[in-house]
């Protein structure tokens, strides 16, 4: 996928709606596209991490205690490391060929902080995560 299909795909997902052509030019001039077969490792718990990965395309499963979570194209992993900078919590392995986009810190945190939609979407997303913890008695 070349740069002018990274911009479109990110332009179509949630996360990034409300963000300009013009900041996911920028945020993709410093990304990385990867991909990973399955079964592959894509970020293991207790390992620093400072990137945020976009799934472009596969399935992916994130665990961490008390429960797993299975990840596809549109969803995303890796927000918590990447704002406290702390020891990721989650592995996250491939459950089938995945494409995903790494987004550095220091690009996103940046994204953050022109565009509250794209921040709020993470806000979001967190609290629901938060809320389905404390549902099942694990928070």
């Amino acid at each position: 996928m070349n740069e002018v299909e990274l911009v479109h795909a990110l332009g179509t997902l949630p996360l990034f709606a409300g963000v300009s052509e013009r900041s996911l030019w920028k945020l993709v001039r410093e990304a990385t596209r990867a991909d990973f077969a399955p079964g592959e490792t894509i970020i293991s718990a207790v390992e620093y991490g400072s990137h945020l990965y976009v799934i472009l395309s596969g399935t992916v499963e994130v665990s961490s205690r008390p429960a797993a979570r299975t990840l596809s194209a549109g969803d995303y992993f890796g927000e918590l490391s990447l704002i406290d900078g702390r020891p990721r919590l989650a592995t996250a392995v491939a459950l089938s060929d995945v494409e995903l986009i790494e987004l550095p810190q220091r690009p996103v945190l940046k994204l953050a902080r022109a565009h509250s939609a794209f921040t709020l979407t993470i806000f979001r997303d967190l609290s629901l995560r938060l809320r389905r913890l404390e549902a099942t008695g694990a928070g």
